[in-house]
């Protein structure tokens, strides 16, 4: 591992090395007058291919760096109305500056073109009309075609293997990073092109000033002020199914919203169309999507590793609305609104037989079954101001939500059945505050933010004696074994764990920031602090309502609160080639638990030195090169305190031992990354490279019943390591002649982990290979077709052994047949594959579709049979390391059925 590191790390400094040759100079015209927007490019003598090329500005002057193994390379001047002029130049860094001959354009015929792709400074622009096919309707559908753009299945979009910082519309962001809704919502006729922009820092006041590594999109419509939308409305049968989604939306100059109301019982999950995708740097203050602590859980079905229409069984409402106007006429200041609410049921359903391989009980199976209802109700409100200008930045966001969740499960393990429930409400609230206010040369920047939640569990299970779950017994000697027995329960009882956590978070930061030749550095002071408060009680309780089991041992009465004072020091640096930034934080940590019912009275005071930093040269026009690092520590929080036995799940219960430290993980991380991408020749890759290194103190020690499948999950003290390595290349390309996008990506990671199972101590490692494959074309006017393909190896070795190989094969074909003018045709396949050792299965899916267009009205009538086969299950094998433990596993599937839908846009 170590010698890859230092290989690839010798390949970038070799990279570097030979990048350091610029051309830089000014272009005037015969008179001595500049001539701005004159292209310059470097070329190899006798090859046509660009490897450099610049723009002059305003003044003329230009600035080109590359990369070539000559001697000589030719450089290649020209402008509007000027003579073309080509010289060949030493490849050495050098200054020249030329004086053009004016030379008249004769213009014989007057033909526009839109080049599919342009680049203009750190913007990359896209034709969106290049890359569509008759069968797109939506900017998310010709997204996915687009060379260096990634949509990921939860709606998050990548740029070259990153995921984007802002996505606008026309310059504004609306959504605030839950784009989701637009992208999936919007007509691709709306719009004019998709535009990249690279290193991109949203904050105004912070630009050329602090450097930003990510990328954002701006979607640029049409027209300036557009009323558009889409709409769908669908039914099928067997039993009733209905799908509708109706998205009106509005982009004006001054104002902007989107209204969206989606419901649908046919497997899309619409509902996580609202959720924070990203888009929120640490200037901005904070912001995430809410969430409610999961603690109690019933037993829980599995999901296949397929498209999630093939399986999810669902009933979902889901409407919100999203509204931006600007409220001086200077269009600095911004108020935002956001709203949306959820009411979803989902149903799933699995059979599991478990296999344990190694130790005391290889060759002992568990076979489980699991129904589940999952309902949730969930409403959030959103209430944003802003003001982002050039001479100051301030960003208030105040956010409520409240959740009404409630999970079923009838689970059968060998033989027993158990009616399981969880009851779960909870309250957040949060609010963030960041200002940026120029003091002189200076910055100073505030910010602050503040979260409170309030949750409230119960998690039931009927007949209590479902449980019979293996629990340590009290020592009277303290050098004695462990012993444990069984929960014994008298018939016709409930089991009851009940559940509340209140959490305060608050952040403080205040810091200044001075400039100087591209130079920037900000010291900063700040105060963390966060309190937890957790009561939980479990007892047995009769049809009648008279407790028959209960105990101290299973009550909890804890507080965790964590206060960190912190000081750090950032460094940013920003050039046409360097981007930098280093930050150098001391934190003074100071952690107490304490519960005197459970004896726990646990404290930690330890400073860090936790640092990170971020470097990158750009180079040749078309490199980038990066290199990063960070340490980090985390101490635990308060699910690493509790030493009251808590049933979280009825597969066991969870307890910490009271005399065990806090827990304490550092981590240290290192990556580096090469990026290529070339415009002029449509082409895109990049190469990561990635490897950290994790220490704890505490190592997971679950003891398994075999016989009841049961698992007890606690700790002991003992330093133990994970480390992880990872691999990955992507390459993209357009090709322009054939309108074909391709792309291939490959991934290597490997994991090693300290593990501990029955008194048996050994190491978990994992290795997972995976080869991806993706194509689009639509060269044909009858035909147009997207195929999608992966490969995937994993390894599993533990306790001195392999545990399996699991490999995998997944493909999504999808074709689609234009016969007829306004006639499509479409076929849709998705195969996936499992095979471990001599087990084998295959799983396909097959869809067809026909779709009649009324072109006038902007109308697609479709008709659509999925899953044709009518396949019912889904079948797979698993490796399960922790247990040393092979899966098989069966989940029901949706059945075949077939929706007639119409969809139109609002205008």
């Amino acid at each position: 591992m170590k010698k890859n590191v230092f290989i690839f790390l010798m390949f970038l400094s070799s990279v570097l090395v030979i990048a350091q040759k610029t051309v830089s100079g000014k272009i005037t015209d015969e008179d001595g007058i500049a001539i701005p927007s004159a292209s310059v490019t470097v070329e190899e003598p006798g090859k046509d291919a660009i490897l450099a090329y610049g723009i002059t500005n305003s003044k003329g002057e230009y600035k080109v760096s590359f990369t070539s193994a000559e001697s000589n390379v030719d450089l290649k001047v020209k402008a509007f109305n000027q003579k073309p002029l080509t010289k060949q130049i030493s490849n050495s860094d050098q200054t020249l500056s030329f004086k053009m001959e004016s030379e008249a354009t004769e213009i014989k015929e007057v033909q526009l073109k839109t080049r599919m792709i342009t680049s203009r400074g750190d913007t990359i622009s896209y034709d969106l009309k290049a890359f569509d096919s008759k069968n797109d309707r939506t900017l998310a559908d010709v997204m996915k075609k687009i060379p260096g753009i990634e949509v990921n299945t939860d709606g998050t979009i990548l740029y070259q293997g990153n995921a984007i910082n802002k996505f606008y519309v026309n310059g504004k962001d609306l959504m605030e990073g839950a784009y989701g809704t637009i992208n999936s919502s919007l007509p691709k006729d709306a719009v004019q092109k998709v535009e990249v922009l690279e290193n991109h820092q949203p904050i105004n006041i912070l630009r050329d000033k602090v450097p930003s590594d990510q990328a954002a999109i701006n979607i640029k419509l049409k027209n300036s002020v557009t009323m558009t939308g889409r709409g769908e409305v669908g039914v099928g049968m067997d039993p009733f199914l209905w799908n509708v989604k109706l998205t009106p939306m509005f982009f004006g100059q001054k104002s902007q919203w989107v209204v969206n109301y989606k419901t649908n019982n046919v497997g899309e999950q619409v509902e996580n169309e609202g959720n924070f995708l990203g888009g929120f740097s640490p200037w901005e203050g904070r912001k995430s999507n809410t969430s409610q602590n999961d603690w109690l859980n019933v037993e829980t079905a599995s999901v296949p590793n397929l498209p999630i229409k093939r399986y999810l069984m669902n009933s979902v409402h889901y409407l919100s609305a999203n509204y931006l106007t600007n409220m001086d006429k200077k269009k600095e200041w911004e108020l935002k609104a956001n709203a949306s609410y959820t009411n979803n049921t989902v149903e799933r359903e699995d059979n599991i037989e478990t296999i344990y391989q190694a130790g005391d009980f290889a060759g002992s199976k568990i076979v489980t079954s699991t129904r589940n209802r999952f309902f949730t109700d969930k409403l959030k409100g959103e209430l944003i101001f802003t003001k982002n200008a050039k001479k100051g930045f301030f960003k208030n966001t105040t956010s409520f939500s409240q959740f009404w969740n409630a999970d079923r499960a009838l689970a059968t393990r060998q033989g027993r059945i158990g009616d399981e429930s969880v009851e779960s409400p909870t309250s957040s609230f949060q609010n963030s505050l960041s200002t940026i206010i120029p003091w002189k040369e200076k910055m100073i920047n505030f910010r602050s933010y503040i979260n409170y939640q309030d949750d409230r569990q119960t998690l039931q299970v009927s007949p209590a004696n479902y449980l019979q779950i293996p629990y340590k017994l009290p020592k009277t000697n303290e050098n004695d074994p462990d012993q444990f027995g069984t929960i014994n329960f008298l018939p016709g009882t409930n089991a009851i764990q009940s559940f509340r956590l209140k959490t305060l978070d608050t952040s403080h930061t205040a810091n200044i920031s001075f400039s100087t030749k591209g130079w920037t550095f900000t010291p900063q002071v700040g105060l963390d602090f966060s309190s937890d408060k957790l009561d939980t009680n479990f007892e047995g309780v009769t049809v009648s309502g008279t407790p028959n089991f209960n105990g101290s041992e299973y009550e909890n009465n804890l507080r965790f609160t964590e206060v960190n004072p912190n000081v750090s020091l950032g460094i940013n640096y920003k050039s046409d080639t360097w981007s930098l930034f280093a930050n150098l934080p001391v934190n003074f940590n100071n952690i107490k638990a304490e519960d005197d019912l459970r004896r726990v009275s646990k404290s930690l005071n330890k400073t860090t030195f936790t640092p990170n930093f971020f470097a990158q040269y750009s180079f040749a026009s078309f490199w980038k090169a990066s290199l990063n690092g960070s340490i980090s520590n985390n101490f635990g929080d308060i699910k690493s305190a509790y030493a009251g036995y808590m049933l979280l799940s009825p597969a066991g219960f969870n307890v910490m031992d009271p005399d065990n430290p806090i827990p304490q993980i550092n981590t240290k991380s290192v990556g580096s990354r090469i990026e290529y991408r070339n415009p002029l020749n449509n082409l895109f890759f990049n190469v990561n490279y990635s490897l950290s290194d994790s220490k704890r103190n505490l190592l997971s020690a679950p003891i398994l019943d075999p016989t009841t499948g049961f698992t007890l999950i606690q700790y002991r003290e003992q330093d133990n390591h994970s480390t992880s390595n990872r691999f990955a290349a992507e390459v993209g390309k357009y090709f322009p002649k054939f309108k074909t996008n391709a792309s291939i990506t490959y991934n290597n990671t490997t994991t090693k982990a300290d593990a501990f199972l029955n008194n048996d101590q050994f190491e978990n490692k994992n290795n997972a290979q995976s080869y991806g494959f993706k194509i689009n074309n639509t060269y044909f006017e009858w035909m147009s077709f997207d195929y999608n393909m992966s490969i995937s190896r994993t390894k599993q070795d533990s306790r001195g052994g392999t545990l399996g190989i699991n490999n995998g094969y997944n493909h999504n074909l999808a074709v689609f047949f234009y016969p007829i003018e306004n006639h499509t045709v479409g076929f849709n396949w998705d195969q996936l594959n499992t095979k471990n050792g001599n087990n084998k299965y295959n799983n396909a899916f097959y869809d067809v579709s026909y779709q009649f267009s009324w072109a006038k009205k902007k109308i697609d009538f479709e008709l659509k049979w999925m899953n044709i086969a009518n396949r019912r299950v889904f079948e797979t094998f698993n490796l399960n390391g922790q247990l040393n433990a092979l899966e098989y596993t069966r989940i029901q599937l949706r059945p075949s059925q077939v929706m007639f839908t119409v969809k139109f846009n609002f205008k």
